[in-house]
């Protein structure tokens, strides 16, 4: 079965780093999996502000971006997002490719 993986890195706003790390830890893994994707890992980097991470589900990458779409548009996300400040200055995400 094919697997779509897409990996997530920002740099966050200084001084929200710690905010960040407990918001995201209250609130992805809340949303994510029963949108129907896995969260594969999630690290930080607090020296340099940056937040790692990877998302992923079955399927290529036309059904991940579908999936995505149905997600971002979802009342879920919208509540794990409401009143939340933009903590994140840079977003870099792409898909990647599995290796074993």
């Amino acid at each position: 079965m094919t697997r779509t993986v897409q990996l997530r890195r920002y740099t966050l706003v200084e001084g929200e780093y710690d905010a960040f790390v407990a918001w995201w830890h209250a609130s992805m893994p809340k949303v994510r999996p029963p949108a129907g994707f896995r969260i594969d890992f999630a690290y930080g980097l607090p020296e340099r502000s940056q937040f790692v991470w990877a998302v992923s589900t079955e399927g290529d990458r036309d059904a991940f971006l579908a999936l995505e779409q149905e997600y971002l548009a979802s009342e879920a996300r919208a509540e794990v997002f409401a009143g939340v400040p933009q903590r994140v200055a840079v977003y870099d995400v792409e898909f990647v490719d599995v290796e074993a």
